[in-house]
């Protein structure tokens, strides 16, 4: 079992509660079924998870199925945890080179450095604007006659 099977196994909240179902005591597949609202092919998925994970073993009983918690299995996922979560030793840190800096080039702001405001932005007068001039319709042109018209 590697500890990429051990981790999917424990990756889902069904399987997790039915490991805590199974902390105390063996318990047959009806009182685990019991315990959850799913049907009973998919109680059966999950303890097939569990149990090609290594993390239950089933033991038949009369005409139960007895499935009992393996907490051995659980120790290389463990010891990998405690290696990980471990201190990291300290290395020491990398020599700072310091830049030249250019005459022209501003001085970055530091967090101590007050931050200035910013001036405010002098504003045109409002200028009113003229009424609106009504527009004016065209002449009216007297028609003119024609040839024909008379």
């Amino acid at each position: 079992m590697s500890l990429a099977d051990l981790y999917s196994a424990l990756a889902d909240p069904t399987r997790l509660r039915m490991l805590e179902l199974l902390h105390d005591q063996p318990r047959p597949v009806h009182q685990l079924a019991g315990a959850f609202d799913i049907s009973r092919p998919a109680i059966s998925r999950h303890l097939r998870v569990l149990r090609e994970a290594g993390l239950v073993k089933e033991v038949k009983q009369g005409r139960e199925n007895l499935y009992s918690f393996q907490r051995d299995k659980l120790k290389p996922g463990v010891a990998w945890l405690e290696k990980h979560l471990a201190k990291a030793p300290v290395k020491p840190k990398p020599k700072v080179v310091e830049k030249l800096e250019l005459a022209a080039a501003p001085k970055p702001k530091t967090a101590a450095e007050p931050i200035e405001a910013p001036k405010p932005v002098a504003r045109r007068k409002a200028v009113p604007k003229p009424a609106p001039q009504p527009i004016a319709s065209p002449p009216r042109q007297t028609p003119q006659l024609s040839f024909f018209d008379l």
